[in-house]
């Protein structure tokens, strides 16, 4: 099956320029906030919200889904479907989809050394180790099942099967990012401004993509 054969379209980049505008602007009101020191409040109110449903079993649940956002995970999935696109000769998707994935983790890394923020020590149900803000976890997850998802829906046509795709895609997202505070490794903030942080650079990337798909087809 072949993806749509649409160009960019006027829309379509300014509706990438809004979200990452946005995503920018979040990432700066979050920084700027963790410097003047006013995030205390932020992020009390919903450690103690989603820490006040620590169970067992819920506990389970969260080491599973936290372990779909880690390096190793994303490392062997990445590198299967890389070498699935290749296989099937869709080498630029495969080349932005490893351009977008280990950039947003170098890029994370560059961002958790200039902030140095400490990781939470309140109720830690698991031990991570390095910088805290932004969240790797959120930020990489966002940026690879966000990637992932892009490319399905250039090749499916149902709006269904569409639907299903971001709504799964955005869904693991969310959860990922949930299971960091849940776990007491990381504060929301942190996980806010991974969301943002990548959410800004998955979309150049996916705009990056585009052009070269269009450019090549006319």
């Amino acid at each position: 099956m072949q993806p749509k054969q649409a160009g960019l379209t006027g829309k379509y980049i300014w509706t990438a320029g809004v979200i990452v505008l946005l995503s920018v602007l979040i990432f700066i009101k979050f920084a700027r906030d963790l410097q003047e020191n006013q995030l205390e409040r932020f992020d009390r109110t919903y450690i103690e919200w989603i820490q006040s449903h620590i169970g067992p079993e819920l506990t389970v649940w969260m080491k599973g889904i936290t372990g779909l956002g880690s390096f190793l995970t994303l490392f062997v999935l990445l590198l299967v479907s890389v070498s699935l696109m290749v296989w099937r000769r869709k080498k630029w998707e495969a080349l932005f989809f490893l351009v977008a994935v280990t950039g947003g983790m170098l890029f994370n890394q560059l961002l958790k050394r200039i902030f140095e923020r400490e990781r939470p020590m309140l109720r830690r149900i698991v031990e991570e180790t390095g910088y805290s803000f932004p969240s790797g976890h959120s930020m990489a997850s966002i940026v690879f099942y966000g990637m992932l998802a892009m490319l399905l829906l250039m090749f499916v046509k149902s709006p269904v099967w569409k639907l299903a795709i971001a709504a799964a895609a955005g869904g693991l997202v969310v959860m990922i990012g949930v299971s960091r505070i849940y776990l007491g490794v990381h504060y929301p903030s942190d996980v806010v401004a991974g969301f943002a942080a990548g959410a800004a650079w998955l979309t150049v990337c996916g705009v990056g993509l585009q052009a070269v798909l269009a450019s090549r087809r006319s």
